[in-house]
């Protein structure tokens, strides 16, 4: 537990927030209490499955995949990601993540911003 004292944020203080399609955990975030000005997280995608196509109206994001194969949509394209690659995704942009590999993926996220916001795009 992060401490006034202490910069360091230990695993018990994380949020974790499951989903249908894997999880999210939150490390850094202005809710948690221990930043100002930015969030950072991993998501955790199950083989086979996807996050749901969004945009953050309020900050940019990185994603770092840190283990698995993902497809990522990003305005349009797809890049296909392996462990140790890096994306920059601009604020407002509609992008998902699908896990293409038999492992579960895990992607170190991090947001311009200690309020992330997430816009589920509208399916037509």
């Amino acid at each position: 537990m992060q401490t006034p004292s202490s910069p360091v944020t230990s695993a018990d203080s994380y949020e974790v927030e499951p989903t249908p399609w894997g999880r999210l955990v939150w490390m850094i975030a202005g809710r948690l209490g221990n930043s100002t000005t930015m969030t950072m997280g991993k998501c955790f995608i199950d083989p086979g499955s996807a996050n749901p196509r969004h945009y953050h109206p309020n900050c940019d994001e990185v994603l770092h995949v840190l283990n698995g194969d993902i497809e990522h949509s990003l305005d349009g394209h797809t890049f296909r990601m392996s462990a140790g690659e890096t994306l920059n995704i601009p604020m407002g942009s509609p992008h998902n993540a699908r896990n293409i590999g038999k492992d579960e993926a895990v992607l170190l996220i991090a947001f311009s911003s200690a309020d992330r916001q997430t816009v589920l795009e509208q399916l037509t």
